[in-house]
């Protein structure tokens, strides 16, 4: 059986930001908004999802008319932020880069 996630110091969640620019922390969890066309959002949502199947991760997502807000955190670590979410951002960034979406939190 695999072990539980360990949930990262409050230093290390500061020191995993800094290193994910964009990114920011509310409460438990690091959100990130991208500017994009519907459809576009929508074509981003499923390469996002086809990548978190991969690595069984997943993040809230909530798409609206011109923009999709993920939403990370690690269930099974007590809704706490983990080294996974930090991995699982970096990979949003850089399908959310090839879909041209426009970061709108940065």
């Amino acid at each position: 059986m695999a072990e539980a996630p360990v949930p990262l110091t409050d230093d290390e969640i500061v020191n995993a930001l800094e290193a994910a620019p964009g990114w920011r922390r509310e409460g438990d969890e690091i959100t990130r908004t991208f500017g994009i066309r519907y459809h576009g959002g929508v074509a981003m949502i499923v390469h996002v999802a086809d990548v978190e199947r991969l690595i069984s991760h997943h993040a809230d997502i909530d798409l609206r008319w011109g923009k999709v807000r993920f939403a990370i955190t690690t269930h099974d670590a007590g809704h706490k932020l983990t080294a996974a979410d930090f991995d699982l951002a970096a990979r949003i960034d850089a399908i959310a880069q090839a879909h041209g979406a426009e970061p709108l939190d940065d």
